[in-house]
Formats: structure tokens, C-alpha cells, sequence
């Protein structure tokens, strides 16, 4: 499995390189976020770690750049800033997982193993979903609402799947995160939240009724309220 990390802290570039290398991955690195598409031209990648503040283009900017290009590589941020806001920037460019530093190396791993199970093994499913307006495809990750198409981000996706086939059941902050990170990675709930909230921007926006409802202090469900 080859591994590129776009990091500026040589010392730490070292450290994960080495680490990496020691659990049987192929790891290279690049400092400055303006040479990650030449990079991932010269060979395929099967995960990209990218630190937020690099120089030359940002960690969050080249997230964007290779979703852009590719949707299905998996992306791990890592970053010394934790604050929501931070978070709904990285999973807005595309991210799948956020790392938050000082991380332990060990947790590095379990995440990065948990995104490349996800890419070999994805669980396409021959499906379409109706609720109210709203049709989901669950093979070709398509969405209607009415007679607008609606893009989704993979992980949007995944969460929109997560909630339409509850069948308008009440899912809990931490039944989603354990179907959204199916590899019980500890995510904090506002993540649920910020995910949440994309959805409703997309699905329910300037719409006459809503499908994504709120059971304060229960979670949340899908289902068309006539």
C-alpha cells in the first residue's frame, strides 16, 4: 500500500515515515502542498495524509484540488487546530477522517487501516430508496429531491444511506458515527452534527417540508411528514 503525507515538521515526517514503513506501507512525503499533483501523478496512491498548515497550498486546499479529481481516494487530515469549525472546513473539502495533533501513532494506524478497508471493500448495493420527494440510488450514489439532482460528498452519502434505511427510526448521535466510522474509531459527536447540517443544506434546502428531523435528545431520522 503506497502512502503520501504532505507535512512541513521533518521531524514528524520522519517519525510517521518510519512508523509506517515498520507496519508494511510504502510512504512518501512532500512539504509544500503546491507539489502533491505532481506527485500523484508520478504514482498511485492508495491513502493521502495532509497536514492543514503547509506552505505553498494548504492542507485544505489541496483536499479540495484531489477531490476535484478523484472521489474515491481516502483523505486524512492532520492538523494541530480541533476546533468545529476546522472540522466542518476539512469534511466540506472532502475529507474522510480528521486527526487532531499530538495523535498517538498507533491511533494513525487504526484510522488509516479503517479508510483503506472502506476503499477494498465497498458495499454497493443494487437499490433505489424513495421518501416523500427524494430518491436515493444506492449503486451509483445518485439523489434526486423533486427534479433536482443533489451532489453529495461520499461521507454526506454515506450518513443520507445511514438515515433512509432506519425507515424513519430515531438514530442516536452514537449509532451514526458507529455505521458512519464502521470501524468504532472514536469520533466526537459534533462531527455528527456538522455532517448533519451539510445534508440539510443540500436536501432540505428551499424545499416546502423538511425530511431530516431532530429528536432533541434522541437524534435524528428521515421520513416525509405530510
Amino acid at each position: 500500500m503506497n502512502i503520501l503525507l504532505l507535512e512541513d515538521d521533518f521531524e514528524l515526517v520522519r517519525e510517521i515515515s518510519k512508523f509506517l514503513t515498520n507496519n508494511h506501507f510504502n510512504c512518501d512525503s512532500v512539504y509544500d502542498g503546491s507539489l502533491v499533483a505532481s506527485q500523484l501523478a508520478l504514482k498511485r496512491y492508495d491513502l493521502v495524509l495532509l497536514d492543514v498548515n503547509v506552505p505553498g497550498m494548504n492542507g485544505l486546499e489541496v483536499c479540495g484540488m484531489i477531490r476535484s479529481k478523484n472521489d474515491k481516494i481516502p483523505i486524512l487530515m492532520l492538523t494541530a487546530y480541533g476546533e468545529i469549525d476546522d472540522k466542518v472546513k476539512a469534511f466540506h473539502n472532502g475529507a474522510d477522517d480528521y486527526l487532531v495533533k499530538p495523535f498517538h501513532l498507533e491511533e494513525l494506524l487504526v484510522r488509516a487501516n479503517a479508510l483503506l478497508r472502506r476503499r477494498e471493500n465497498p458495499q454497493r448495493q443494487n437499490e433505489i430508496i424513495e421518501i416523500g420527494d427524494l430518491i436515493i440510488n444506492v449503486e451509483d450514489a445518485f439523489v434526486q429531491r423533486g427534479t433536482r439532482i443533489i451532489s453529495l460528498a461520499p461521507k454526506e452519502f454515506k450518513l443520507l444511506v445511514i438515515l433512509a434505511e432506519a425507515k424513519g427510526r430515531v438514530l442516536s448521535k452514537q449509532m451514526i458515527a458507529d455505521k458512519l466510522w464502521d470501524d468504532h474509531v472514536e469520533t466526537n459527536h459534533n462531527t455528527i452534527e456538522v455532517y448533519i447540517n451539510f445534508l440539510r443544506s443540500k436536501i432540505d434546502k428551499d424545499q416546502p417540508s423538511r425530511l431530516i428531523h431532530t429528536k432533541v435528545g434522541f437524534g435524528y431520522y428521515l421520513k416525509s411528514e405530510k
